[in-house]
């Protein structure tokens, strides 16, 4: 139920403790006390999350050498321009929205407040359900590296992220809490990506010419292809950016734009450099889990694999964050975090959350089919869809009549691109579907 069904104004407002010129929603959570560099390096922790270590296997594979490294490249530009706009409309009309959602409600009315809460939703929980595949995938790593027997299955070990994931939520308040934990995810990240690209390069200069061909027939190329597009925008896009500049001290544009800059500069030299070089070492046989392909030293790839985990753990919370935060303004979890109340809240309410998200990684574990059909159904029209037209919508009396055409142009081309990867990625889990079981243990 939002504010109109309950009768109240729209968005909703509350009296500025601060006497700012822009009202702030009423929220649980703790709003403008980050810095642009801590914003930056949770939009870093994030691009760089684990879900790097699958890139060179669903990105550079079905797109090929030359597609690939420009695709990687333009989505990126595609994508800073993209959240820019958003992070431009974050004070529109007088009002801080510092929820996607509101934004939309705002500019469009109730219905497309709901559509996008809904888009969002979809986004975040496939996301979710991507990061405690991957978890489990690292966990299981470790396990095939000192055990050779099968007694331990994928869904043991996903159903053991779920767990820890789970904990780690309901120590965790607010995405500001983070804090230290963002440092930590910098150090694991930089462990596995300098593991991963070390022994790839190594893997690499011993290994025979490879073949970086695009495998299949003309149709599998075709839609492999469109699936591959979708992982392009996956890769750097969160769908929850009004969420993050939410956190982030005043001035709220100038500094998100820093942050944004961050993101897709320096934040980016590790994920070019471990999708590149992996499939550089690999070619077209390169795993959609590159630590699987690597060759070394089993307590370095144990490292990896562990440092995986852990990141996977803390990337998943940010992610989950504006679920948490919905749930706790709604049933008023405020004051310490603590709090017997507030400790017993998180544990049924993520908890359960987070059960759900498991259940459905362990049933489905297929991650690469994720990451294809999260960039279609919703990472498409949440940043470039409907960030082009809120835009086109926000500033039509300042926009000339080829800036208007651009920002049409944008979205009618990436509504197309939207429904073609939805097909492509569909098709893609009917097909691993009849090739894996339920449960399956990949």
């Amino acid at each position: 139920m939002d504010g109109r069904d309950r009768g109240e104004s729209w968005p909703p407002k509350v009296q500025d403790a601060e006497k700012l010129e822009v009202e702030i929603p009423d929220t649980a959570h703790q709003i403008s006390s980050d810095s642009w560099f801590q914003v930056g390096f949770v939009l870093t922790t994030g691009v760089n999350s684990a879900y790097v270590l699958g890139y060179s296997g669903t990105i550079m594979v079905p797109l090929g050498w030359a597609v690939g490294v420009i695709g990687l490249i333009l989505a990126a530009a595609i994508s800073l321009y993209a959240n820019s706009l958003v992070a431009k409309l974050h004070e529109y009309g007088g009002k801080r929205h510092i929820r996607y959602r509101d934004l939309a409600g705002f500019i469009y009315g109730k219905k497309a407040y709901s559509a996008t809460w809904a888009l969002q939703y979809i986004n975040l929980f496939m996301i979710n359900t991507g990061y405690i595949i991957l978890a489990g995938q690292a966990l299981k790593a470790v396990y095939v590296l000192y055990r050779d027997d099968d007694l331990m299955k994928l869904p043991y070990f996903i159903a053991i992220a779920g767990v820890v994931c789970a904990l780690f939520a309901i120590s965790i308040p607010h995405l500001s809490a983070l804090g230290i934990w963002l440092g930590v995810s910098a150090v694991l990240t930089l462990i596995y990506v300098v593991i991963a690209v070390t022994l790839s390069i190594k893997d690499g200069v011993k290994a025979p010419p490879r073949d970086y061909s695009i495998k299949g027939t003309s149709i599998d190329k075709t839609f492999t292809s469109i699936g591959a597009a979708a992982n392009l925008v996956f890769a750097y896009n969160t769908g929850m950016l009004p969420e993050i500049q939410a956190t982030i001290r005043r001035p709220v544009v100038s500094n998100m734009m820093k942050a944004l800059y961050f993101q897709f500069t320096v934040g980016l030299v590790p994920l070019f450099a471990v999708t590149w070089i992996g499939y550089w070492a690999y070619g077209n046989s390169t795993s959609t889990y590159l630590l699987s392909s690597v060759n070394g030293p089993v307590w370095v790839k144990a490292l990896a694999n562990i440092c995986a985990f852990l990141q996977a753990v803390i990337a998943l919370h940010i992610f989950a964050s504006p679920m948490y935060e919905y749930l706790d303004t709604k049933f008023g979890i405020k004051g310490n975090p603590l709090a017997i109340q507030n400790l017993t809240f998180r544990l049924g309410v993520r908890g359960g959350y987070l059960a759900v998200n498991t259940l459905v990684s362990a049933l489905l574990p297929f991650l690469g089919d994720f990451m294809s059909l999260t960039g279609a159904v919703s990472t498409f029209p949440l940043t470039f869809i409907l960030a082009n037209h809120m835009y086109l919508v926000a500033k039509n009396n300042k926009l000339s009549n080829l800036q208007k055409l651009w920002h049409w142009l944008n979205v009618c081309f990436f509504g197309c691109m939207s429904l073609a990867a939805a097909v492509a990625a569909l098709r893609l889990i009917a097909v691993d579907s009849k090739t894996y079981h339920v449960f399956a243990d990949l």
